[in-house]
């Protein structure tokens, strides 16, 4: 397991929680969390974590301001509760490439006089800068979110900035100029350079990634990941499956390469369903199909008009699921349930519904560090109807 040198901004950035921690200790403490938490409802197997747990993090978020007491530009993150910048020049966590990048836009905003954008004043230029990396690749995506554009020395800039790093495939702007936590603003991106999007590879199949969609940020624990995930719901040429939350559909995608009879992904967003359907011509599978809609109210469909569903695969957001599509996933009655979780508190308490109002059992529990130096952990469960 690889060494590392303790981040000197662990007490100011916030991000990393447990940065005080050697690695081997990290994933001691989220076994320990895990288990504390989720062992009544099943067993729970070893943590999996990573050889080298640095630099994971492909997509990477800079807000830009200026330095305290001076007038120097500096780019980072808030520290916790406050709107005060902490300047970021190194991650530990972080893509090198994206923390090179934020370098040369610092740099190139003091060299035209390109202020950062002052949320109060509502003036000025750059407010955000997000970058994205395909680790299979290796392509760039550059989203530059500004409160007004176009900015002084524009074509210059741009030029410069694709100049001293040849790896940008794309280049955005999103105007955000709301006052709000959110970096990115829901009007339109405008494309300045290239097609809009990157494309990366994940478990053999291409995947599509725009400004807005959802990628998992450590593709090399993501992988690790849907292996379980595949491996846990034990698919068969005969299986129809339901992908839940399905976002630009990576689990679907992945379920209906293995040759399953039929599979349906379901997305409330547009935006990742439209991506969804574009993977899925990128990788030409024909046993796929996408809806947009509510998730809990396709299943309570589906149970109307008495389909079939074998395997239900769900990924929620951090707030986890709720009881409208808990009791759905119920009445619908798949042989397997399994359930991708990032947030251990929210899986109890689905676990604790699904036991008490259902006749599954918790097969077993696999945590993954998808995040080292954090105290988030990923787990996958798969639950099976009791004979």
């Amino acid at each position: 397991m690889k060494n590392y040198e303790k981040c000197p901004l662990m007490d100011r950035c916030g991000g990393c929680q447990l940065m005080d921690l050697d690695y081997r200790d990290q994933l001691e403490e989220k076994q320990r969390f895990v288990e504390d938490n989720l062992s009544g409802y099943g067993p729970v197997a070893p943590i999996i974590g990573m050889d080298d747990p640095t630099h994971y993090r492909t997509k990477v978020q800079a807000v830009f301001g200026y330095e305290w007491k001076g007038r120097k530009i500096v780019s980072g993150s808030y520290a916790e509760g406050t709107h005060h910048i902490v300047p970021i020049r190194e991650c530990l966590v972080e893509d090198e490439t994206a923390d090179n990048i934020l370098k040369t836009v610092r740099n190139l905003m003091g060299t035209f006089s390109i202020a950062p954008y002052d949320e109060d004043l509502q003036e000025g230029y750059i407010r955000h800068a997000l970058v994205k990396k395909a680790k299979a690749t290796g392509q760039v995506m550059v989203v530059l979110v500004c409160g007004s554009w176009p900015i002084p020395h524009k074509d210059d800039f741009i030029n410069i900035l694709r100049q001293r790093n040849p790896s940008i495939k794309t280049i955005l702007v999103n105007i955000n100029n709301e006052k709000t936590s959110m970096v990115l603003s829901d009007q339109p991106d405008e494309v300045l350079v290239g097609p809009g999007y990157i494309e990366d590879q994940l478990n053999g199949l291409w995947f599509r990634i725009s400004s807005k969609s959802f990628f998992q940020v450590n593709p090399r624990q993501a992988e690790v990941l849907f292996d379980i995930a595949m491996k846990m719901a034990r698919l068969t040429s005969e299986d129809s499956v339901v992908d839940a939350y399905c976002g630009t559909g990576t689990i679907a995608l992945i379920a209906a390469s293995k040759g399953v009879k039929d599979v349906v992904g379901i997305e409330m967003s547009p935006e990742a369903v439209e991506d969804a359907n574009a993977n899925k011509e990128r990788n030409k599978l024909e046993n796929v199909s996408f809806v947009c809609d509510d998730a809990s109210a396709y299943l309570k469909t589906m149970v109307k008009e008495d389909k079939r569903c074998d395997v239900l695969f769900l990924d929620p957001p951090r707030q986890g699921s709720d009881e409208r599509f808990l009791a759905s996933a119920i009445k619908l009655n798949p042989q397997s349930i399994v359930y991708i979780s990032c947030n251990v508190n929210t899986l109890a308490r689905d676990l604790n519904y699904m036991m008490r109002f259902s006749d599954y059992d918790v097969v077993g529990i696999q945590p993954v560090d998808m995040f080292p130096f954090t105290t988030h952990v990923e787990c996958v469960v798969l639950m099976s109807r009791v004979n």
